[in-house]
């Protein structure tokens, strides 16, 4: 067995590009003070889970295919009688990535997934929490190449939140632009 290990494409560009270009950004006067991407949720609600309990299977495996590590169902915190929910009843489907996968599915999302969506023009950059995380709807499961369209019976969407370790809005923006995310209009320097 090699004892080399791998290391993603993105996760090498943020080591030897993005760290030294926010070093100099920001003056920071540390490299620990540069941000980084700590994980990516995908959250998907399912529109009629309450009545048929395949479409959280389905779900759960969408996901599953798309991030490449298992999904685990979200489930509800309360009754609410005019929806017919009861407590802890599956409503959706989550994945958390971090490390090695979060790096591989980011670099997927930027090259492959992205483009494949119509009309695009680029991601908004209006999307921040103001506490360095970012969050993205994808309308259609369908833009992903992992999903094979055959297969899909209804067309849903999600979000794709990116956690970082940024303090602000624009720290994040700063280096979600330079691990290669489209904004629509990037800002002028």
């Amino acid at each position: 067995m090699s004892t080399t290990t791998y290391t993603p494409r993105l996760q090498t560009k943020y080591r030897k590009d993005v760290v030294p270009a926010l070093m100099k950004k920001f003056a920071f006067s540390s490299v620990m003070q540069v941000p980084k991407l700590t994980k990516i949720c995908l959250n998907r609600g399912v529109n009629g889970a309450v009545s048929d309990k395949k479409l959280i299977d389905i779900a759960l495996e969408e996901l599953s295919m798309i991030t490449g590590q298992k999904a685990v169902a979200t489930r509800s915190k309360k009754d609410i009688s005019n929806f017919k929910l009861r407590k802890n009843m599956p409503i959706g489907a989550r994945v958390t990535l971090r490390g090695v996968k979060m790096y591989e599915f980011l670099d997927r999302l930027i090259a492959a997934t992205l483009p494949r969506v119509r009309d695009f023009k680029g991601v908004s950059e209006k999307a921040f929490d103001g506490r360095g995380n970012y969050t993205l709807g994808v309308t259609e499961q369908i833009i992903f190449p992992e999903i094979d369209i055959d297969k899909v019976n209804k067309i849903t969407g999600m979000d794709i939140t990116f956690v970082t370790t940024a303090k602000n809005n624009e720290e994040a923006y700063e280096l979600l632009k330079e691990l290669g995310m489209p904004f629509k209009n990037m800002k002028k320097d």
